[in-house]
């Protein structure tokens, strides 16, 4: 008999002896898995996994799986801290925008009056200056859409508008009784983070930082040497209401500011060793008198820089206690286009305060903080402003500086409280100060250019009865009797409202040159810095 011949006889006998094996084997295999400790170990899936399937599969009514499981992490991390947080894909572009510094657009500025949106500023050499587009140009249609007359809200228009850089976007306007299309390529926007920076005296500078975004760094070394070409010797530095940002660019700021090799801040966690950063390079700004404005509403990368120049006594603080945000946060992008920020660390001063105010109590008992601190009297009393059960330092000096709940100011100003006119926030709610601005520059844009800057306009305008007048007619339209105000409160208001109009001609840095002539905290860092 051939070979041949004996493998077609053998074949297929041998196929079902395989056969058999695979199926013993197989059979084995699975009683393996089957147990715990087994050959193969299959990962079970989490209880939140399993729920999340089973409510898929069998709820009784239609649900948003996405929603559900976005819901599910938010209420998660709330056992955490109260500074790590869920970003849902739909609004994580908007929230990075605001820490990277700029966006994709058209470079306007524009606010609603009468259901129309009308344009208040065109960025300089921006998208729209470069098509044409004027101050107080007035939105018909954005394409092919309607955003007049129809309810549009900022939100809204600010869909229509934004887009990817390059792209272009048709907007049909009203200039005056003329219609007109204009067509804008959109492109790179700043978000400023430097709001103003000028001098409010000879030799003295000032500067006020909104955030720390990706370009603060750029946009603080750029305001300090113009400033100092205009002769500063002494700054004022204003981080009142800014919540923080990015830690790094308050690193590099501190740098300008402390000499040496002088440590700026160090972190830790549970799961990360302790990182030190320390100057690195000789600053612009190392010798002139320094004053640092702070408030409960400095947080997080602002009370670093605070820090830093507290323990080394190198600035004088002044306003009232910080926020007390210690712990770092880091993004975690998730494959949804969500991101996880989640704190991986704390962050300690130079004498190693953790200035991190107590959360153990609850998330309520934290968010309330700052009204509570209005309700004992801290924010209006120097007596009352401290950290309570606050750890001891010493500065370079020996100064004593509390941890634990915020950066104590070495000279106390309470709020104002007094000074907010009854009858004002309806003025801002309904618009009927912008509004007034608005048109008020627009039919007197002539007189603006003769003035030079915004402390020009306030001197000039400060005594303006017929400016209270127009404004006493146009605010009675939505029924706010201003008419009845004091005269403390008359001089309040018609400060906020030169301040408007300045912001109108130039832009934030004219609105501070307004509001800061009247402002008690920057009236008394003026007196600190020529001691």
């Amino acid at each position: 008999m051939t070979p041949a011949r004996n493998l077609r006889i053998w074949l297929p006998s041998l196929f079902a002896v395989v056969m058999i094996c695979g199926m013993v084997l197989g059979f084995k295999l699975r009683e393996k898995v089957a147990r715990p400790g087994g050959f193969f170990k299959i990962e079970k899936p989490a209880p939140l996994q399993q729920v999340m399937d089973i409510i898929k599969l069998q709820y009784v009514d239609p649900i948003n799986p996405d929603t559900l499981a976005d819901d599910a992490i938010s209420e998660m991390l709330t056992h955490l801290d109260p500074h790590s947080i869920f970003i849902p894909a739909v609004t994580l572009g908007e929230v990075n925008e605001d820490l990277q510094g700029n966006f994709q657009g058209i470079g306007v500025e524009f606010n609603i009056f009468a259901d129309t949106v009308h344009v208040i500023t065109v960025l300089e050499n921006g998208p729209s200056d470069k098509a044409g587009l004027l101050v107080g140009d007035r939105f018909l249609k954005v394409n092919d859409s309607l955003v007049a007359g129809n309810g549009i809200t900022t939100g809204g228009i600010k869909k229509h508008l934004r887009g990817p850089g390059g792209s272009k976007v048709k907007i049909l306007i009203l200039r005056g009784k003329d219609k007109k299309d204009i067509v804008v390529q959109r492109g790179t926007i700043p978000l400023p983070s430097v709001d103003a920076a000028y001098l409010p005296e000879p030799g003295t500078g000032f500067i006020h930082i909104n955030k720390f975004s990706e370009t603060t760094y750029e946009e603080f070394m750029r305001s300090l040497e113009a400033l100092q070409k205009q002769g500063m010797k002494r700054l004022i530095l204003d981080l009142r209401n800014n919540g923080g940002g990015i830690l790094g660019e308050a690193i590099d700021i501190a740098d300008e500011f402390l000499d040496g090799t002088k440590l700026i801040v160090y972190t830790k966690g549970n799961r990360q060793d302790k990182q030190e950063f320390r100057c690195k390079r000789d600053g612009l700004f190392e010798q002139g008198k320094l004053v640092l404005l702070v408030d409960e509403g400095s947080a997080s990368a602002s009370e670093v820089l605070a820090g830093a120049l507290q323990d080394w006594d190198r600035a004088t603080i002044i306003g009232r206690r910080t926020f007390g945000k210690g712990l770092v946060q880091e993004q975690f992008d998730l494959a949804d286009g969500s991101a996880l920020r989640l704190t991986v660390a704390r962050y300690y001063t130079p004498s190693g305060r953790s200035i991190q105010k107590p959360y153990n109590n609850g998330e309520s008992k934290y968010e309330n903080d700052i009204n509570d601190r209005y309700r004992h009297g801290e924010m209006v009393n120097a007596d009352s402003n401290h950290i309570q059960n606050g750890t001891v330092y010493k500065t370079k000096s020996g100064r004593t500086v509390y941890g634990g709940g915020g950066i104590m100011p070495d000279l106390f100003i309470g709020a104002d409280t007094s000074s907010f006119p009854r009858g004002f926030a309806r003025l801002f709610v309904n618009n009927t100060m912008s509004d007034f601005a608005y048109r008020y520059f627009i039919t007197h844009r002539e007189e603006f250019n003769s003035f030079k800057n915004g402390t020009e306009l306030y001197n000039r305008y400060k005594s303006n009865e017929p400016l209270w007048q127009e404004f006493e007619a146009f605010s009675a339209k939505d029924s706010i009797p201003v008419y009845s105000m004091s005269a403390t409160d008359k001089q309040f208001t018609k400060q906020r409202l030169m301040a408007l109009m300045a912001r109108q001609q130039w832009r934030s840095n004219g609105f501070y040159e307004v509001i800061n002539a009247g402002d008690q905290v920057v009236k008394k860092a003026l007196e600190e810095a020529v001691k």
